[in-house]
């Protein structure tokens, strides 16, 4: 039994690493959010929901918005719905998580799953692409805050 179980672990840690490295290699992601991108999938993966894939369209409208609100100081999802439908990624269905604290893809995801809407989209089965964006500054005051948009789709 223990044998099976050290087995089984090792596999599921190998399908994590490789999905999110088969996912990161897409597009050059930054640090930070490669990091998100895995601790989302670690997430989805340990309870037994499929891993997020990185869809550039929702990448690219994901770092756009998150660059948009570290300029202009706001934090908000704002015109989401037409952010996402103009960037051609397929739906139908779509979802935004955002975030801004310390450059810890970690402090991020569990300050998402610690919110029930935010986890409802983390976990979501339905949703099976991504765009992750990230952009590090001054944010209200914070030096070296990280500023996050995870944008999901799928059905």
């Amino acid at each position: 039994m223990h044998k099976t179980g050290g087995v089984l672990v090792c596999l599921v840690a190998a399908a994590i690493l490789l999905a999110t490295a088969a996912v990161a290699s897409a597009r050059r992601l930054s640090a930070s959010e490669w990091s998100i991108l895995h601790a989302m999938n670690q997430a989805r993966m340990s309870r037994g929901l499929r891993p997020l894939r990185l869809d550039f369209r929702l990448e690219r409208t994901a770092q756009a918005h998150s660059e948009d609100m570290l300029d202009h100081q706001y934090f908000s999802h704002g015109a989401f719905a037409t952010r996402v439908l103009q960037s051609g990624a397929a739906g139908p269905d779509y979802g935004e998580n955002l975030a801004w604290g310390p450059d810890s893809a970690l402090w991020v995801v569990s300050q998402w799953l610690a919110s029930p809407g935010h986890r409802a989209n983390l976990l979501r089965p339905g949703f099976r692409r991504v765009g992750v964006g990230t952009a590090t500054g001054t944010f209200d005051g914070q030096a070296g805050a990280l500023v996050v948009t995870a944008d999901f789709a799928g059905h």
